[in-house]
């Protein structure tokens, strides 16, 4: 397949050669779909091309529903969507993965993520290396992983996952893993990268004493901060305005000063849900969904 070109904003090529744009957008906890399908074309509009879905937001119809009728070439779009815990299995993941292609009414996917290291992530990431072998997916990664499941992936995978997406924001970066991703030219790709409106983070003082300087707003900050880190974000917002200021993030660039400002706001502490916690691994096990 002819490798695609965003021109609109900066691009990262990921470990196989395929770029993928810097900035893109999430959809995760739009349950209303009319309003998803909306976000998704406001944001296409806006001149996003990379989109980000999973089968458990249940709401891949509506981002099918709003590639179809943005009126952008498919192959001008980077759609990616995520494997669930209960189809984490070689038997189940390539059926999972096909449902997944109906619901978005698409024939191939840009990237296919395993959503969380549980059950047998081994043995889906061996039906995802076929699919991928067999071009219905540009490029495969993870979600979640730590990095003693990325080695135990590693050592059992003959493709190596370009993308890493985790829990990551100006109040918990992740550092070690940071640098193992980096390390094993892994992208990091936060999720929730403006911290889900937790901890009073878009009303920090420090974030703001950056703002005059720029015309910008504190959302704008952190996610200029996470494209000069070199991660791969992906904000969401359902506001139309949001979602132009959430884009609006390519006209200026942090100085180093103002990069470790960001930085010294980590505390360590996660906002969601830690993959290690054994309680939360049996919780996702034992939930079996609709998809």
């Amino acid at each position: 397949m002819e490798q695609k070109k965003y021109t609109e904003q900066p691009v990262i090529t990921l470990n196989n050669g395929i770029d993928i744009p810097a900035l893109g957008f999430g959809v995760w906890q739009m349950e209303d779909l009319k309003e998803c399908e909306n976000a998704v074309i406001k944001a296409i509009h806006t001149g996003y091309r990379m989109i980000d879905t999973a089968a458990i937001y249940l709401n891949e119809n509506a981002v099918g529903d709003a590639i179809r009728n943005s009126g952008v070439d498919r192959d001008k779009l980077f759609i990616t969507s995520k494997l669930w815990v209960q189809d984490t299995t070689y038997g189940e993941a390539k059926s999972a993965f096909q449902r997944t292609l109906d619901r978005l009414q698409l024939d191939y996917l840009d990237m296919y993520l395993i959503h969380w290291p549980y059950a047998d992530f081994t043995g889906a990431w061996k039906a995802m290396e076929e699919l991928y072998e067999e071009g219905k997916i540009q490029a495969i990664g993870v979600c979640n992983f730590t990095i003693e499941k990325m080695e135990e992936l590693k050592a059992n995978a003959k493709v190596l996952p370009v993308i890493n997406q985790i829990e990551l924001h100006p109040i918990f970066q992740q550092k070690e893993l940071q640098m193992y991703n980096k390390e094993n030219n892994i992208i990091t790709q936060p999720w929730s990268p403006l911290g889900n409106g937790n901890a009073g983070l878009l009303d920090n003082e420090k974030l703001k004493s950056i703002t005059g300087k720029y015309s910008k707003t504190v959302a704008q900050i952190i996610l200029r901060w996470h494209l000069q880190e070199g991660f791969c974000v992906i904000p969401k917002s359902v506001t139309s305005s949001r979602i132009e200021e959430n884009f609006n993030v390519f006209d200026f660039e942090l100085t180093d000063d103002e990069m470790n400002t960001v930085r010294s706001l980590d505390t360590g502490k996660r906002l969601f849900f830690d993959p290690k916690d054994i309680a939360w691994e049996k919780k996702m096990l034992s939930s079996v969904a609709d998809i």
